[in-house]
């Protein structure tokens, strides 16, 4: 028999799981993974990640990246940094696996990035320059043509 939370119970769970969030947006690029965020909110990484979903519409594994490729996207406009040093910088461990992920959210690879967005936010305040280049998930990316084989 499952009964429904209390409305204290919710709101403890939601400051927990302002917390988890908080900590992703400060240690983005600290090895994290969803067992270590559930230790830290006192809560189970299968509790954790349905309860993270259901506030925040996607999971903490998912924010994570979406944090890192935000924070990649500035480097990469910087321009003094290799694409590998940039995705070990925001604390991805696989350059294949940054890629891959860096082009599901922004549409383009990481040096097509870099390329193009060289000097384009040149003379932006930072706050425009990250609201204008920030990775907006299954929005910015081309949705392929379905193949019929």
């Amino acid at each position: 028999m499952t009964s429904r939370p209390t409305t204290a119970e919710h709101l403890r769970d939601l400051a927990r799981l302002r917390r988890v969030l908080d900590r992703i947006d400060r240690e983005y690029a600290q090895p994290l993974d969803v067992e270590a965020l559930a230790r830290g909110a006192h809560m189970s990484a299968g509790h954790l990640s349905r309860q993270f979903r259901l506030a925040y519409g996607e999971s903490p594994y998912a924010y994570l990246m979406t944090r890192r490729i935000e924070r990649a996207m500035a480097l990469l406009r910087r321009g003094d940094l290799s694409v590998t040093e940039v995705c070990f910088a925001v604390g991805c461990t696989s350059l294949g696996t940054f890629s891959t992920r860096f082009t599901e959210l922004v549409g383009v690879p990481p040096t097509t990035y870099r390329r193009r967005s060289a000097g384009a936010t040149a003379g932006m305040p930072p706050c425009v320059a990250k609201r204008v280049t920030k990775p907006i998930r299954n929005r910015e990316a081309p949705i392929p043509e379905p193949q019929l084989a």
